[in-house]
């Protein structure tokens, strides 16, 4: 009789997982993790849907596979294999155990650049394999948007495709063969010819050739739903590997692959097409294949953030199209017939371009008016001459049901994705959704679709599948699910007998907390190494790797902390604490993460309750109130210098700052100027620590006409309160600091900032914090850096011509909430040549001071920073406008590093 895998509600008692972690642990050599944050960290993907996990296993090999698979298989328990869990259809969360790829399984086994192909790891990320291989002007060819952390095995699962599925296909057209393990401990060499098909697959396809042939909808190059069966037709080489494609994990284990690799473009060349909506660029889209194009990528004017339109030519929607060489660029948009039109040869210009595409999958989260928007019809795809009308259709569909969605995608294979607007959190909400779900199947099978059309069916969409296959070829799928997997362990519910679209929704019990659910996994905080770009998030995680130090996975731990179901004590969670507390506040999130998470507000908003009536870490009274101190012993404080460490609540690595002998407030009131263009903010860091900063700023200023003034009273903006979550006191420090503000005469009179951290806090914390008092968002409106004060005040001013290398860092708050374009093109203007580094220094103020901090603080430098210093000619000016980061510099290296204002005080002195 079949064995089947037991509810896994059964191995959820405490003793019978307890009894599963240590038969795992016995017989895997890789990590074996049944806690409660590992758990949280996987109950979800980049879905809409939620499972609860027994626990997580890292293989470090085939055999802990297959170990892993044995010991699941005698107690009854469900696997799935997961990559880096940017799946949007729910297909890789579990109820049973977790295979994780993403930690040890890595490895680029082999490349034979002669063969044009690789041999690679389940857990390998896709751009690690493109960069070992570009070397031999080689790439592969199927590339997601989450190419920098998506992995191939989560690619052979879905069968992703990318934007160049137009020129080089979908993963299944790249594979050449597949090893795989079954559940129940076969071993298997997938590829054509029925190689490795196991027992019964051949005479099971023999008997259905008729329903193989005439079951699947012609015409479509992005079919992804259902099993590819038709991949063993045997006019079709009979391939198993190709049919495996796609099978999210439900037939068998990859545990190695080797794939096919294709040419780089010589000289790609991109155009960017301008059209009057969505539906004109799609029925645009199928007529600019003839040209031969690499790319046909479609987005509408919503999806694009207001910094970046400025770099798209007119229209309402555009079609991003690449070519190889400018010729066939020029060739294919003079028969576009486009509203407008741009062609980009530069690699920096394209890159900045292609950044707008591929961030529409995180900001068509979010609705104009802040609404949020979901995954619940994400990737369908038509027949690309049909796509157009499609579009139209769905757009009244979209109306008909009270329903907002901003269609994009891979226009040029009749590809779309779309968040809608639904109401997922009531059971009104829910069942509008399914009924929508379903009105949409019926429109796509109409025009000849695939309900998925990159992502899979997962949970989303494997209960429509009868409406595009219909019953008989639904069945077959089941038969074959059985013939790979008679004891049905692998990944059940998933494309055969699978659980209703409208269940295990991650949202039920987030009602009163929405917030919790912002998060939607994208995954862009689990960029690994050096950044390619300017970008700061995730820090932590790129110093540490694990998920738990991600965006994402603080994210997920806080959602479970909401829910109560897996973390149940909610602000005082010690597993949340531990996730945070490698948290830098850097705010690169805020910025980075498509969908705009503040994970440094939710840190600060976390610490503030978990440490309700408790007793703080001794650096939050130290460090934390730190303008209290200054304020109170100002140079006195140089004391605590000689003191032991543990006494000053820092790390026995770093040495204390010196506190200044005379604060720049002191300094500037021996002045005399009554009347002012700007006021000059006196932070904490500038006013106490780096006065000198402070007088250059107004020397500059100075010099350029601007009149200085300063505020008429103490002023504070929280910063250290915020970052280390003892919030009453920051509203506290906020409100003495609006009523000396009320003192000027001019409300909204321009303030100029030094610190960018202090400017970020004026800018964000300060409005959000104190929503209630409109004085709070004038202050913070008013808020220039220096470099935005002489722009506005001395826009003819040319500053001192420095002539020199530029390196450093642009301070993490700086590109998260400010912007730099202002220093950028003063820096220009003083002849101070080079770009900064991005990421974050590390130190982040209190951060790297505290203690069991020390080591990442350094990794984090080291990310990017340090090895731009290194790398930097010796007579370079290292700049760096955060006190932090400069503080950072002098305990790392031998060089001294600036503020911008610094510097240019110094030419205009003639030093």
């Amino acid at each position: 009789m079949r064995r089947r895998v037991r509810h896994p509600d059964l191995v959820r008692k405490h003793h019978e997982r307890s009894e599963l972690e240590a038969a795992l642990r016995a017989a895997v050599a890789g990590d074996v993790d049944f806690g409660t944050s590992a758990r949280a960290l996987m109950t979800m993907d980049a879905s809409n849907y939620r499972r609860v996990p027994v626990g997580v296993v890292a293989p470090r090999d085939a055999t802990d596979v297959a170990a892993a698979l044995s010991v699941c298989r005698s107690n009854g328990v469900p696997v799935v294999a997961r990559g880096a869990g940017t799946s949007i259809a729910g297909q890789a969360t579990g109820t049973g155990v977790v295979l994780d790829f993403t930690r040890h399984m890595r490895a680029i086994v082999s490349v034979d650049a002669e063969a044009r192909t690789a041999v690679v790891q389940p857990g390998v990320v896709l751009d690690r394999l493109r960069d070992a291989v570009r070397p031999y002007g080689l790439t592969f060819g199927p590339d997601p948007s989450t190419r920098s952390r998506c992995t191939l095995g989560g690619m052979i699962g879905n069968n992703a495709c990318g934007a160049h599925s137009v020129a080089w296909g979908t993963t299944a057209d790249n594979v050449t063969s597949l090893d795989v393990l079954t559940y129940g401990g076969e071993r298997l060499r997938l590829g054509q010819d029925w190689q490795g098909a196991p027992a019964g697959l051949r005479e099971l396809v023999g008997r259905n050739l008729a329903a193989l042939r005439t079951g699947y909808p012609p015409g479509l190059p992005r079919r992804i739903s259902g099993y590819a069966l038709d991949a063993l037709l045997p006019e079709r080489d009979a391939d198993v590997a190709r049919s495996y494609c796609g099978s999210e994990s439900t037939l068998g284990v990859l545990t190695e692959a080797t794939v096919r690799l294709v040419p780089l473009p010589a000289a790609p060349v991109l155009a960017v097409l301008g059209y009057a909506d969505e539906s004109a660029a799609a029925d645009a889209a199928a007529g600019l294949l003839a040209y031969g194009p690499l790319t046909v990528e479609g987005m509408a004017s919503d999806l694009v953030r207001d910094s970046a339109r400025e770099l798209l030519p007119r229209g309402g929607a555009w079609l991003f199209v690449e070519t190889d060489g400018e010729g066939a660029a020029r060739s294919l948009m003079r028969g576009a017939d486009a509203l407008d039109a741009t062609v980009v040869t530069d690699p920096a210009g394209q890159r900045a371009l292609w950044r707008v595409r591929e961030d529409a999958a995180g900001t068509a989260t979010r609705m104009p008016d802040g609404a949020e928007a979901w995954p619940g019809w994400e990737d369908c795809a038509v027949p690309p001459a049909r796509l157009g009308s499609y579009l139209r259709e769905f757009r009244r569909l979209l109306k008909e049901y009270g329903l907002r969605g901003s269609p994009y995608g891979h226009f040029g294979d009749g590809c779309v994705h779309v968040r809608i607007d639904f109401d997922l959190y009531t059971p009104k909400g829910v069942g509008h959704f399914r009924r929508f779900s379903e009105a949409v199947a019926d429109l796509v099978v109409a025009h000849g679709g695939s309900l998925s059309g990159e992502h899979g069916d997962g949970q989303a969409r494997a209960e429509l599948l009868p409406k595009m296959y219909g019953t008989e070829l639904v069945g077959l799928f089941g038969e074959v699910k059985d013939v790979w997997d008679p004891e049905r362990g692998l990944n059940p519910g998933m494309l055969v007998r699978p659980g209703k679209l409208d269940k295990n929704l991650r949202f039920k019990g987030l009602g009163s907390v929405p917030e919790a659910a912002r998060c939607v996994g994208v995954a862009k905080c689990r960029v690994e190494g050096p950044s390619t770009g300017p970008g700061v998030m995730c820090p932590s995680y790129r110093a540490t790797g694990e998920e738990k130090h991600s965006t994402r996975g603080r994210a997920r731990l806080l959602h479970e902390m909401a829910l109560g179901e897996v973390i149940t004590d909610g602000w005082r969670s010690e597993e949340v604490m531990e996730a945070l507390d490698l948290c830098l506040s850097c705010k690169g999130c805020r910025s980075d993460c498509p969908v705009g998470v503040d994970m440094a507000a939710y840190k600060a908003e976390f610490l503030d309750r978990h440490y309700e009536g408790r007793r703080r870490p001794w650096s939050h009274v130290t460090m934390g109130r730190l303008p209290q101190w200054l304020r109170l012993f100002g140079p006195a404080l140089n004391l605590g210098r000689a003191l032991p460490s543990r006494f000053v609540g820092v790390t026995p690595e770093r040495e204390l700052p010196r506190v200044a002998s005379r604060t720049f407030v002191s300094w500037f009131g021996t002045r005399l100027e009554t009347v002012s263009d700007v006021l000059l903010w006196p932070d904490t860091f500038t006013n106490h620590l780096a006065p000198q900063v402070g007088r250059s700023a107004v020397r500059v200023l100075e010099a350029a006409g601007v009149r200085v003034g300063l505020p008429p009273g103490r002023v504070c903006c929280g910063l250290t309160y915020v970052s280390t979550g003892q919030l009453d006191r920051a509203r506290t420090m906020m409100r003495r600091t609006l009523d000396v503000m009320d003192a000027v005469r001019e409300p909204g009179h321009p303030v100029v900032v030094l610190e960018p951290s202090c400017a970020a806090t004026l800018r964000t914390d300060l409005p959000e914090l104190l929503a209630d008092d409109p004085r709070a968002a004038r202050l913070a409106s008013s808020v220039r850096t220096f470099a935005q004060a002489l722009e506005e005040f001395a826009p003819e001013w040319e500053p001192p011509r420095v002539d020199r290398p530029a390196v450093g860092q642009t301070h993490c708050h700086q590109h998260a909430v400010l912007g730099d374009a202002a220093e950028r093109r003063l820096r220009e203007r003083a002849g101070l040549a080079g770009e900064l580094s991005g990421g974050c220094c590390g130190l982040a103020g209190n951060f790297g001071f505290e203690p069991g901090h020390y080591e990442v603080s350094v990794a984090c430098a080291e990310d990017q920073l340090l090895p731009a210093l290194r790398d930097a000619d010796p007579e370079a000016v290292v700049l760096a406008d955060g006190f932090s980061c400069r503080t950072q510099v002098a305990h790392l290296t031998d060089r001294r590093a600036r503020h911008l204002v610094e510097v240019l005080a110094e030419r205009l002195a003639g030093h």
